[in-house]
């Protein structure tokens, strides 16, 4: 099921070509994180986290996360706090002011458009999902 939806949502945004990624890979992904199909207008990666991380917002890269596991609670929309560039496109901080909380919990999906600031601000125990980053 999970590679399904994988390629489910690599289909729903316009893939360059049909891609096929095998368990294994997938698994590794969600254990450890990590890219798993990337193309010219988009990038699914696997993710894991067992603790918060830090604010991330990205211009040009609308995410589409999808909980395979776990919960946590994710804030969208709040004020960067000592926000840094780390790249084109890319800025991080440590930690936001304001912002939605939504409790996030397996099988929900939250879709964060470009240029909105989103953060995994407390992870219980763990959490591992999907994003299929839609570039623009």
């Amino acid at each position: 099921m999970k590679l399904t939806i994988l390629l489910f949502a690599t289909a729903l945004f316009g893939a360059d070509k049909v891609t096929y990624v095998e368990h294994d890979k997938i698994a590794n992904a969600l254990a450890k994180g990590g890219a798993v199909v990337k193309q010219s207008d988009l990038i699914v990666q696997g993710g894991h986290r067992e603790k918060t991380g830090e604010v991330e917002v990205h211009d040009k890269e609308t995410d589409v996360i999808y909980v395979v596991d776990g919960e946590a609670t994710f804030v969208t929309g709040g004020n960067l706090v000592n926000g840094k560039e780390t790249g084109p496109g890319q800025t991080r901080a440590p930690q936001m002011t304001g912002g939605e909380s939504h409790h996030l919990v397996k099988g929900d999906v939250i879709v964060v458009p470009a240029g909105t600031s989103h953060w995994f601000k407390e992870v219980p125990k763990s959490i591992s999902y999907y994003v299929v980053k839609v570039l623009r």
